[in-house]
């Protein structure tokens, strides 16, 4: 608790990055209520290879929300917001524009590769329950066989460490034995839940480290008193839609050896920012820090490198994903012992 109060004017100007002064609404989302009307889409500037691209790219769709049912997914970039070019646009502005009243609508302009595309989205209030959990079932073994228990997080509101912890009581009430932790299109949320959410997998070590340009300025780590599950087998899965906070937990997941990691390298949102407001309105962003894994590597405009690929063809729905750990004849089939071994 103590590192907690000492540090936390680190995560209040973490959160400043992605909320909007006016509206405290985090841009396209909500990181911390349950529901909000709008489009379903985290949004941030173009880092890494895409850093010459002008225009706001996406970070992650909302499963089931406008956006990904219209086929807007991570890396993709808008370029136009209702006909007004994003070029020199803000985040803040784009959120406000994206969002609006239930059943009214915007029309987006997006390119993907070398291909640009208008959509017309209709408003919607887009569900923010922070997890989701089913029992994998695996073809051997009879009724009494270890299942496997998926739990996708979808992102790191008031909620999620309290929802990650009773999904793992829950599954194992049903014979789980071993876990599967979904971060892909995971755009983050509050800070101080994903280390809370490490804590519940880890029974000692560090999670992370906020430095700046002096070096290491505040750890945070664990001493296994709020862990709940630190010896079933665990497998984390992230895509390049994994960012911010979620990088965080998957970083410490894997320097500690707690977890092999599945996907593609991660978004890279690793600098810690804090804005201020101009007399015209406007505002400026400041780095204060900078984040480290445990490992001491520097996630920014690079993310967090998984130990193995995903099968092309690896779905994101949970019941899709276990379809692939039950038939062995499937493009996208992964084994127990894949997932599992370290």
């Amino acid at each position: 608790m103590q590192q907690l109060k000492r540090c936390l004017p680190l995560w209040m100007t973490l959160s400043l990055v992605f909320w909007s002064p006016k509206s405290l609404k985090v841009c396209g989302q909500s990181g911390t209520q349950n529901a909000l009307t709008g489009v379903g889409l985290s949004i941030g500037y173009p880092l890494g290879k895409n850093e010459s691209a002008f225009g706001l790219v996406v970070i992650s769709a909302s499963p089931g929300g406008p956006a990904n049912r219209a086929g807007i997914s991570s890396g993709d970039i808008i370029l136009q917001i209702d006909n007004t070019s994003t070029e020199n646009m803000g985040i803040y502005d784009a959120a406000e524009r994206l969002q609006g009243p239930e059943g009214s609508g915007v029309e987006l302009t997006v390119l993907r590769g070398s291909e640009t595309k208008k959509l017309s989205l209709i408003r919607e209030k887009v569900s923010l329950n922070p997890v989701k959990s089913r029992i994998c079932k695996l073809p051997t073994g009879g009724d009494d066989a270890p299942q496997i228990g998926y739990i996708k997080l979808s992102t790191f509101n008031k909620n999620a460490s309290g929802a990650v912890r009773e999904a793992i009581e829950t599954l194992r009430k049903n014979n789980v034995k071993a876990f599967v932790l979904d971060l892909r299109d995971n755009s983050g949320g509050l800070f101080p839940e994903g280390v809370e959410i490490a804590k519940i997998w880890l029974d000692k070590g560090v999670i992370v480290y906020i430095c700046d340009s002096r070096g290491v300025r505040d750890i945070y780590d664990t001493d296994g008193s709020s862990v709940v599950a630190a010896s079933e087998p665990l497998a984390v899965l992230v895509n390049k839609g994994t960012a911010s906070a979620s990088e965080i937990l998957a970083g410490a997941l894997k320097d500690n050896k707690r977890a092999q990691l599945f996907g593609e390298p991660t978004y890279g949102k690793g600098k810690i920012q804090s804005v201020f407001q101009l007399s015209d309105g406007s505002g400026v962003a400041v780095t204060v820090a900078r984040y480290e894994t445990p490992a001491h590597n520097d996630i920014d405009k690079v993310g967090v490198i998984p130990d193995h690929p995903l099968p092309a063809s690896f779905p994101k729905d949970d019941e899709s994903f276990c379809n692939c750990l039950q038939n062995p004849a499937a493009a996208c089939h992964l084994d127990r012992v894949e997932l599992f071994s370290k």
